[in-house]
């Protein structure tokens, strides 16, 4: 009979501890004594003439694999390498999201020839770079520490950590409105915002934002067209859901006012005045000359009644304020109740015809002079003089008064004599 003949070995590499378990092939096994790896004895069991199981004893480097029987030993080389245990040294990033995805690159050494990298034990795709580096991608796991290990011929390496990270959640928007132009100081708060790299409204950057904690973020609006935005954050797990409700900014048009009725009252305040424009919806302020108005009521988008507040006679800027901003001015004027010092003549026919000046002062926004209850006809001829036309009556004592915006002057006697018209 021929001496035994070693063909192939598989595995034909396994780690420096030996305990692998390899299938000998080749012929003449029958009554097989003795296997050696190099040097070394290992345990093995005959299969059949063609085939042995070997358990692989410790050792280093690469061996010949031989089979001894009574007919002699082979003389084949068919050699097995003991390949050293691997190690890792770092990864990076040292973070990602729970769904997965993540490349992370694993730095080590004797890497080459990597049958498995796994996170939790979960295996996952890599690539062998170098004997030094392999670049994986995670597979999904729950938020939290994952120990990382790459497996090779020669065993499994140290353990490093990957942390997977919960994917961020905005829950609510404070303010939730703010102007078209931005500027808005928004508190945004949620879960998972720790270590946010962005923040977006409609994928518009935020100005400038803090993370406070992991739940709450200050964020600066950016400009944006007016309507609803979607609210954003970004952090090594992924970005928030921007279909969620509540995580909605909404960009107010700034308001515009076109007029106001009546145009003036008096200084005392308690006007009721009407303003007229567009986009008054919201609004938070009513103010003439920077004054608050004393109380006021939205009525439409396109209209708001405000109470005018007590302000000195003049001119005022009446404006309106919606988160939008504030208004262009429009303006109102506070006027005081004339008031009468004299009049000439003094007296004068019981017919109507004669002309009288009454001089006093608020008189430039006169709309009515009356003597007794009856209107006459007149003519504002200065904020300081009216001239009027003496209505038809009785002779004696009649009292004329003039009349503003702002309310109705003292009275002075004019005496219808019957007596020609001077």
């Amino acid at each position: 009979m021929a001496a035994p003949v070693v063909s192939s070995v598989s595995p034909n590499q396994g780690p420096a501890s030996g305990g692998t378990t390899v299938t000998v092939t080749g012929s003449g096994f029958t009554g097989a004594s003795l296997v050696r790896f190099g040097s070394k004895t290992a345990a093995f069991t005959v299969n059949s003439s063609t085939q042995i199981t070997a358990v692989s004893p410790s050792g280093t480097g690469t061996v010949n694999v031989t089979v001894t029987t009574s007919q002699g030993t082979s003389t084949q080389q068919v050699t097995f390498t003991y390949a050293q245990t691997p190690s890792l040294s770092s990864l990076s990033p040292g973070q990602g999201p729970a769904a997965g995805g993540t490349t992370v690159t694993l730095t080590g050494t004797n890497l080459s020839g990597a049958t498995a990298v796994r996170f939790d034990g979960v295996a996952t795709s890599f690539t062998v770079d170098s004997a030094t580096q392999i670049t994986a991608v995670t597979p999904a796991h729950a938020a939290g520490a994952a120990a990382v290990t790459v497996t090779t011929p020669g065993g499994t390496s140290n353990a490093l950590t990957f942390t997977y990270l919960a994917t961020p959640a905005v829950t609510g928007v404070s303010p939730e409105r703010g102007p078209a132009s931005g500027g808005t100081t928004v508190t945004l708060t949620g879960a998972n915002l720790t270590g946010a790299t962005a923040v977006r409204f409609d994928g518009l950057a935020a100005t400038s934002f803090t993370v406070d904690s992991a739940t709450q973020i200050t964020a600066v609006t950016p400009a944006h067209a007016a309507g609803a935005a979607a609210v954003t954050v970004t952090t090594p797990a992924g970005t928030s859901n921007p279909d969620d409700p509540s995580a909605h900014f909404y960009y107010a048009a700034p308001p515009s006012l076109t007029s106001l009725s009546p145009p003036s009252g008096t200084t005392a305040g308690g006007t009721l005045v009407t303003l007229t424009g567009n986009n008054l919806l919201g609004a938070t302020a009513v103010r003439f000359d920077g004054t608050s108005a004393t109380s006021f009521a939205i009525d439409s988008a396109t209209q708001i009644t405000a109470l005018a507040p007590a302000h000195a006679a003049g001119a005022a800027a009446v404006t309106v304020t919606t988160p939008g901003g504030t208004s262009n001015p429009v303006g109102y004027t506070y006027l005081s109740a004339p008031a009468l010092t004299s009049l000439a003549p003094a007296s004068g026919p019981t017919h109507a015809g004669a002309v009288v000046t009454l001089t006093g002062s608020n008189l430039a926004t006169t709309t009515s002079v009356k003597f007794g209850s009856t209107p006459a006809a007149f003519t504002v001829v200065s904020p300081t003089q009216v001239t009027a036309v003496v209505p038809a009556g009785p002779a004696g004592p009649v009292t004329i008064t003039a009349t503003n915006p702002a309310g109705t002057s003292n009275g002075l006697t004019y005496q219808r004599t019957g007596a020609p018209a001077v």
